[in-house]
């Protein structure tokens, strides 16, 4: 019996109601220019779609280009309620969102079964925001695909660079790794942190990048190991905070869309 994660967010970070949530979804788009060369790599924040949607809009309306061609997608985030050391899978076989499910990309699961640093853990999947808010956005953009659902914790960034490798691909892949940036400074503060952790992405600088810079801070530096020896490069789309969005400025948290070609 194939089981389903529920959605844990909806209703909350994002509207529950599938055709109120995809008017949110067009609209934003909307804002964006698209690409006719989808990104091979995105990194996208994880917040609730009033605060950090806009931004992470922005690259999505460039994957919406490979709508054709994206099959699959690899997406990672960190681990806000279960910690645990190394990167987690999921025995499910789909993720709902009000937009409907999601399959597991299962023969992609089985290619990791052999790594040391992957574990099947259900729990650390449960409640977990930052892949979830990202899956309307793809479901909206993307015809069909499946899905690597990979959470990230207490692990370095050349382990998430090799499970990223086994799963490289091409043109059919899509990575996206979820992450806000700085958490919780005022506003001038976060702004300079922010624009110090821009750099060091779009200058594939992943010494640099640590959790008080990024929340996902693994997962981008894993990612920017990969994309280093894959021959990409970065490209700022967005860079904003809670504060230019829907929020007072005294305690921003920080939001950065970037793409890989």
């Amino acid at each position: 019996m194939t089981t389903i994660r529920a959605p844990a967010v909806a209703g909350t970070f994002y509207p529950g109601d599938g055709t109120l949530l995809r008017e949110m979804l067009r609209k934003m788009l909307a804002e964006h220019p698209g690409s006719t060369r989808p990104p091979k790599a995105i990194i996208v924040p994880h917040a609730g779609y009033i605060y950090s949607g806009p931004v992470a809009a922005s690259a999505y309306a460039q994957v919406a280009g490979g709508r054709d061609i994206i099959h699959r997608v690899v997406l990672l985030g960190p681990s806000h309620h279960v910690a645990f050391p190394g990167l987690a899978t999921t025995s499910a076989g789909g993720f709902a969102t009000p937009l409907g499910v999601v399959n597991v990309d299962k023969p992609a699961m089985q290619l990791l079964a052999a790594l040391p640093q992957l574990q099947t853990l259900d729990q650390a999947h449960a409640r977990e925001h930052s892949l979830e808010v990202q899956l309307p956005f793809l479901q909206l953009t993307l015809d069909h695909f499946t899905l690597v659902p990979l959470v990230v914790s207490g692990t370095g960034a050349q382990e998430v660079s090799d499970v990223l490798s086994v799963l490289w691909g091409g043109p059919e892949t899509l990575i996206v790794v979820s992450s806000d940036l700085s958490h919780y400074h005022d506003y001038v503060t976060a702004r300079a942190m922010d624009h110090a952790t821009t750099d060091a992405i779009t200058a594939m600088r992943s010494g640099d990048i640590d959790p008080d810079h990024a929340c996902g801070c693994e997962a981008v530096n894993g990612l920017l190991i990969a994309a280093r020896q894959h021959g990409l490069h970065a490209e700022t789309l967005d860079l904003r905070n809670s504060g230019d969005t829907a929020g007072p400025r005294d305690r921003v948290v920080g939001y950065g869309a970037y793409v890989f070609h």
